[in-house]
């Protein structure tokens, strides 16, 4: 049986966002060269949110993106028989060319997930600059990516999980730690 420890409740996650949300304005000077890409699933919903609370702050919209970074991923396999495996989803309103383009995710891990969405943004187009964003930040890096936003550290071990709930997908907003027994 598993322990899981409660990291973020609801209103510690909302407050989170907002302060990322608030940092993203600060940063970048504003939002008018800035583009939102969530990483599917959990990082699409954790962008839309940061779009809303910027929205309300600016009175401006923030183009969202959404990546799927399947194919992009070096520690996955497709069977043989799968000549061209389809991309579902890579949804993008504006180009990415010459923009400011925010990668965001719900854990940030080994930096391979980063890595392969930094590859799916750059097919799309060159972009001026790229940053990442990232509801938690658990360590353990693989490869040397930083997060620019995070909304908490969590340090763990490699045998913990951390897991990220979204009331859009499962019906509650959490980050809780799942350590094995």
């Amino acid at each position: 049986m598993s322990k899981v420890v409660s990291i973020l409740d609801e209103v510690a996650l909302n407050r989170a966002l907002t302060r990322i949300s608030y940092e993203i304005i600060e940063r970048n000077k504003g939002i008018d060269n800035v583009i939102l890409a969530g990483i599917k699933t959990r990082g699409v919903y954790i962008a839309n949110r940061i779009a809303s609370k910027i929205s309300e702050i600016e009175g401006q919209d923030i183009p969202v993106g959404e990546l799927d970074i399947t194919l992009y991923r070096d520690d996955r396999h497709f069977p043989e028989e799968v000549e061209d495996p389809e991309v579902k989803g890579q949804i993008f309103p504006v180009s990415v060319k010459g923009k400011v383009v925010i990668l965001v995710d719900d854990v940030i891990y080994t930096g391979r997930t980063i890595r392969a969405a930094m590859d799916a943004v750059i097919d799309l187009g060159r972009p001026e600059k790229i940053m990442v964003a990232s509801l938690t930040d658990r360590g353990h890096r693989e490869i040397p990516i930083k997060a620019d936003y995070i909304g908490k550290n969590i340090p763990t071990s490699k045998s913990e999980q951390v897991k990220v709930s979204m009331k859009e997908i499962d019906g509650k907003d959490a980050v809780e730690i799942i350590k094995p027994n």
